[in-house]
């Protein structure tokens, strides 16, 4: 595919993004691209282009640049929605799992992209109905939900069912449900296991469990994951993607399935899931 028009989506607290971007613009002339910027980032600066006014616009771009860490990058996620344009990030700090070039090959990986040397990976979302009260909620993640007691210092009790099948009672200090995608974010620290982005599957994590037997879950991508409360404090924290939060009451009940449209990440023959964990984490490494 010939990309003729890109948008730029990016995090304008970090004085980073604005030193690249005049370059970013300069680069778009003279590759006869048409770049297009959030009104957010129009109004900050003084540019001569063309403006993303609303979330219809992003079917007009052929791809979305966004610029920042994985929380830029998933607040553009979930701006997109199910529209299919493909996203390439560009991590302003250390290298990302999402946001996975760094401003060192930016320009190198832009070339790639105008030439069209590059791949498109489909990353699978999870869709929450919370069902509070007379009230349906719904939310979608790329990375997990997260359930956590309103109060401190308190214990979350959860029943949690997999495709109408009791699982089991959690008693943590919260709930984490994410997608392979998610697996390397916060299940990860929670002691959750590292899933690669092409399993289908969903995992349930515990934080804190207050059991040695609650362990982590992995399930098959097309399950349906029902988690409902017990013996909780009279609110409960639901947390999507870290950004958009929900509070719940006891008699709250939350269903998690896969969600019916994938996310395109623009990626490359010469990148490796496995090398960025390494690199990241010091995957395989021994401490020193």
């Amino acid at each position: 595919m010939s990309f003729k028009k890109f948008g730029i989506w990016g995090n304008t607290d970090k004085k980073s993004f604005w030193k690249i971007l005049p370059e970013i613009l300069s680069w778009a002339s003279k590759n006869n691209l048409k770049p297009f910027l959030t009104k957010r980032i129009f109004e900050k600066g003084s540019f001569d282009t063309e403006i993303i006014n609303s979330k219809s616009d992003f079917n007009k771009m052929d791809f979305m640049l966004v610029l920042g860490g994985d929380g830029t990058f998933l607040s553009l996620v979930r701006a997109i929605q199910n529209r299919t344009v493909p996203i390439l990030g560009i991590h302003l700090g250390d290298l990302g799992f999402l946001a996975k070039v760094t401003l060192k090959d930016l320009f190198y990986r832009l070339d790639q992209v105008a030439k069209n040397n590059y791949f498109v990976e489909d990353r699978s979302l999870i869709k929450s109905k919370i069902i509070k009260d007379d009230q349906t909620i719904e939310h979608v993640s790329l990375n997990d939900f997260v359930f956590a007691n309103g109060e401190s210092f308190r214990m979350l009790n959860t029943s949690v069912r997999v495709d109408d099948h009791f699982v089991g009672n959690y008693k943590a200090d919260g709930l984490i449900i994410s997608t392979p995608t998610g697996s390397t974010a916060y299940s990860l620290s929670a002691g959750g296991p590292i899933v690669t982005p092409n399993v289908d599957s969903m995992i349930i994590t515990p934080t804190s469990a207050h059991s040695l037997t609650s362990r982590p879950l992995v399930v098959p991508g097309h399950s349906k994951i029902t988690v409902s409360f017990s013996g909780s404090a009279d609110s409960i924290r639901f947390v999507a993607d870290g950004q958009v939060h929900e509070i719940l009451n006891p008699k709250s009940q939350v269903e998690v399935v896969k969600s019916g449209y994938t996310v395109s990440l623009i990626d490359f023959k010469d990148t490796d899931y496995f090398k960025t964990l390494r690199v990241k984490m010091g995957w395989g490494k021994r401490g020193d």
